[in-house]
């Protein structure tokens, strides 16, 4: 074997490496990822897994919240204003949860179109919002943040 064959060997086979290598990590790095939602590209896309765990965030919306008599039970409306989705959760939910404030689920979406989440993150002050539930209402045309009507 030549020189110049014995190095487009090692070239290719380096190549050949890396691009196995690449591909397992984007292959375990799939299972680990969680894509954010809101609930008009719920309503709207058409295409998305029921098994992914997805993340959905918007706004509680007010008097949807219901709280079974085991106190582990919940059921809520969240929206963006132009969707919204009923999400229910069984577990604690944070102190800082209310209606009509922003709020993120994690969680799976269900063949009905309902999400069960499997964790409920809420606001940490009354001027915070999460930032892509911000950006969504933004998007949708129905932001009424700070400084603007």
């Amino acid at each position: 074997m030549t020189r110049k064959r014995r190095r487009l060997t090692v070239v290719f086979l380096s190549g050949l490496l890396l691009v196995t290598a690449a591909a397992l990590v984007l292959t375990a790095f799939e299972d680990s990822i969680v894509f954010f939602h809101t609930p008009t590209d719920l309503a709207t896309k058409k295409d998305l897994q029921i098994d992914r765990r997805l993340r959905v965030g918007g706004i509680v919306k007010k008097k949807s919240w219901n709280k079974q008599a085991d106190g582990l039970t919940h059921a809520f409306l969240v929206t963006d204003l132009t969707h919204e989705v009923r999400v229910s959760y069984k577990g604690i939910i944070p102190d800082l949860f209310r209606e009509g404030q922003g709020v993120v689920v994690e969680g799976h979406l269900q063949p009905d179109g309902s999400f069960h989440a499997d964790e409920v993150l809420a606001k940490h002050d009354e001027n915070y919002m999460p930032k892509e539930v911000a950006d969504a209402l933004k998007k949708s045309g129905q932001w009424k943040g700070e400084g603007e009507n």
